[in-house]
């Protein structure tokens, strides 16, 4: 399984797919999904398995999203360079001097550098603080207005991503790239809805590959109306901690095992579920780690309270450095979160959900 994990995070990391802007992710992921049932909607969610629902059954919903955290054309400059906005939670130390990829709408893509004014150039309250945002301009070697817009195309509304290539480092396991959270997601559901097409099962498992995730979880608040789900397994692209914590401290570890989210910000996990998923892991020998967050959410945070309440589990990856241009994670995590989905389907009923 570790190759096929590698393959896909590879294909899966390099894709473009800012929020909103996620036909590319989509387009990919059809590639390797072996249904018959697939379908998009009007906001970039794709259904996997939707159509083939048994009614007899109750539905499980694996939940991951596509997009990653980018930016947008906000105006074309006289200058020649590109003001731009934030789509995603950014901190705005970790943009400037950073190469990013613009996409026009002939789907060309386009290479520029976000500006960073030169130490020589500061004042000195400009060296001691952060920019604004407002600051920041994407160059891309132009010195006209006219050269952006005749030579390439460029206009306003045109979506932005970090510019990075995945690599893999065999010799302990890791990965780096970008858009980790949420691709890692996507490499989970995708083997994960394979693996179980050819098993019987007790319930129907859907795949929910939601857009707009990093902007206020839309597309999973739109396909929680649509698929109805009575389960519902998120899997995300966790922020780690074991760079700049303790090891008793440091919940969010590569190579500790799939991550469960007891609360974030925006959900109380119910404790009768991450019990059960405790309890299957134990079972099965697979390593986990469990995190408690004050702020952050995922779009489990939509699901718990759609319909009259949805049980969910967070399945989460530890990644490094999430929400900035590059991200590592371990493959070993990634397996684990897979195996665990697995096992707990596996022992889904409708009896089973009901005690949830």
């Amino acid at each position: 399984m570790k190759n096929q994990i590698v393959k896909l995070a590879e294909k899966y990391s390099n894709l473009f797919g800012a929020p909103g802007f996620e036909e590319e992710v989509i387009e990919s992921i059809k590639e390797d999904v072996n249904f018959k049932s697939v379908e998009t909607d009007s906001i970039n969610n794709l259904y996997v398995g939707l159509a083939d629902i048994d009614t007899t059954r109750p539905i499980v919903a694996l939940d991951c999203h596509t997009d990653e955290v980018g930016f947008i054309v906000e105006n074309i400059n006289s200058n020649g360079n590109i003001s731009f906005l934030p789509l995603g939670g950014w901190h705005v130390g970790n943009i400037p001097a950073s190469s990013v990829v613009i996409k026009n709408e002939n789907g060309e893509k386009y290479i520029g550098t976000v500006n960073s004014k030169p130490p020589h150039f500061m004042s000195d309250d400009e060296r001691k603080r952060l920019p604004e945002m407002s600051d920041l301009k994407i160059d891309i070697g132009t010195s006209e207005y006219k050269e952006i817009i005749d030579l390439y195309g460029i206009e306003i509304g045109n979506p932005i991503v970090p510019d990075v290539k995945f690599i893999y480092d065999d010799k302990i396991g890791i990965m780096r790239g970008k858009a980790f959270d949420n691709r890692l997601g996507c490499v989970a559901v995708t083997i994960v809805l394979n693996k179980l097409r050819s098993m019987q099962l007790n319930s129907n498992v859907v795949g929910i590959y939601a857009s707009q995730e990093e902007v206020g979880l839309r597309g999973a608040q739109v396909a929680a109306n649509r698929v109805c789900p009575d389960f519902v397994i998120v899997f995300e692209g966790s922020p780690a901690d074991d760079s700049f914590k303790d090891k008793l401290s440091a919940h969010g570890v590569l190579k500790k095992g799939v991550q469960l989210r007891a609360v974030d910000g925006g959900m109380i996990s119910n404790n009768r579920v991450l019990k059960f998923a405790k309890e299957v892991a134990r079972e099965n020998g697979i390593k986990y780690q469990v995190i408690a967050r004050k702020s952050g959410s995922t779009n489990g945070a939509k699901y718990h309270v759609a319909s009259k309440g949805i049980p969910v589990l967070v399945l989460g990856i530890p990644t490094r450095y999430v929400h900035t241009h590059y991200s590592y994670a371990a493959v070993d995590d990634i397996e684990a979160a897979i195996n665990l989905a697995i096992e707990i389907i596996k022992k889904l009923n409708v009896d089973k959900i009901k005690e949830f």
